[in-house]
């Protein structure tokens, strides 16, 4: 187990790393790099997340499990609603079509609204941590 004191410090490190996704993600949009934006805000989630986990002693190095964690944790146990475990879900996928896919192309529009569903998500995991 990790000692409290690291814990907390892992927590805001994740945190900070997922509120850094953010400002990625508005640079890279500004630049219209719409897949690497797409890529960041899939992280900025996973960060999030990840602080949720270090909280809950929950240990992965995968991906798809750790969504499926909190899944079972937060999206099933109604602790956030269930439009929050698509988002998660949707944007690790939309972040493997970028890295695995063949031909991916994204419109600024819906990369918007991905970005704002980022944004609403990273807010509601650090509300809940505080």
């Amino acid at each position: 187990m990790i000692p409290r004191e690291k814990n907390s410090d892992l927590i805001k490190y994740r945190l900070d790393q997922a509120t850094e996704c953010i400002n990625e993600v508005d640079f890279l949009m500004q630049n219209n790099k719409l897949r690497l934006a797409v890529s960041r805000i899939y992280y900025g989630m996973f960060y999030a997340v990840s602080a949720l986990a270090v909280i809950h002693n929950f240990k992965t190095s995968k991906h798809q499990q750790l969504i499926g964690w909190f899944n079972k944790e937060f999206i099933n146990q109604n602790k956030f609603p269930t439009e929050y475990g698509k988002f998660f879900r949707d944007a690790f996928s939309r972040r493997s079509d970028v890295d695995y896919g063949d031909i991916v192309a994204y419109q600024i529009e819906e990369v918007q609204e991905w970005f704002e569903q980022m944004k609403i998500f990273i807010n509601a995991v650090k509300d809940s941590l505080a």
